[in-house]
């Protein structure tokens, strides 16, 4: 088993005690983490343009929400913490026509689906996402759904070789983390293996074509990986 399904409503609960830290520390433009590791490549195989329709999932404060609106994208973005959807409301209150915010969960299949709209998702992103959901195989098979014929959907999480708790690779494993210094409770990370995370991305129906592995402070052994996946007729 790889995913925690019972674990939810536990991760939940700690996201909201952590949120109005969140908000205060990433304020209006993230932090220099998401700036400077996570966004250049995700941006490169988003590659966003005016008029994308763009599933923000996890979407925390907004931040990436607003910067998919300043590139013309349209987005509707979702948590599943309602403070970290109020913050983001809040803070992106300039752009009601081009971003709207919704509280769902991402483990919850029907949930999901009530974000469908009208014409299908053309782009879908999860920036750091992936290991703090407790079951991602609900995610990835509504996604697919929402998706376009060729539409594709950018992940980033941890690189599960190098960023994992010191006693499990193979093993799928729950652990505590502290995702910003000084946050007033600790998460909760999911850990899997590269074959898992990609073993839900072939079954879900998508093939992977795009793949970087990104380095933080230390030069030889990277801290995420960013994936693109692409819906094809392949099933």
């Amino acid at each position: 088993m790889n995913n925690f399904p019972e674990t939810t409503e536990d991760s939940r609960n700690r996201w909201e005690t952590n949120a109005d830290y969140w908000d205060a520390r990433m304020g209006n433009n993230s932090n220099f983490f998401h700036c400077n590791v996570v966004r250049p490549r995700t941006e490169d195989l988003l590659d966003i343009r005016n008029g994308d329709l763009v599933l923000d999932i996890a979407c925390g404060t907004g931040n990436f929400s607003q910067r998919l609106a300043e590139y013309g994208a349209d987005v509707v973005a979702f948590d599943y913490s309602e403070k970290m959807i109020s913050h983001a409301k809040k803070r992106r209150r300039a752009f009601p026509d081009k971003i709207s915010f919704h509280v769902c969960d991402a483990t919850n299949h029907a949930q999901l689906m009530t974000l469908k709209r009208e014409r299908p998702f053309n782009k879908a992103v999860a920036n750091m996402a992936i290991m703090d959901i407790a079951d991602i195989e609900p995610l990835f098979g509504a996604v697919w759904e929402m998706l376009k014929p060729g539409g594709v959907f950018v992940f980033s999480t941890h690189h599960p070789c190098f960023t994992k708790p010191p006693y499990a690779y193979r093993t799928a494993c729950m652990y505590e983390g502290e995702a910003i210094r000084g946050q007033p409770g600790m998460n909760l990370y999911y850990h899997r293996s590269l074959q898992d995370i990609f073993q839900e991305c072939l079954r879900a129906g998508f093939v992977i074509n795009g793949f970087f592995e990104e380095l933080d402070d230390d030069r030889e052994y990277p801290v995420i990986i960013i994936v693109r996946l692409k819906k094809t007729a392949i099933t």
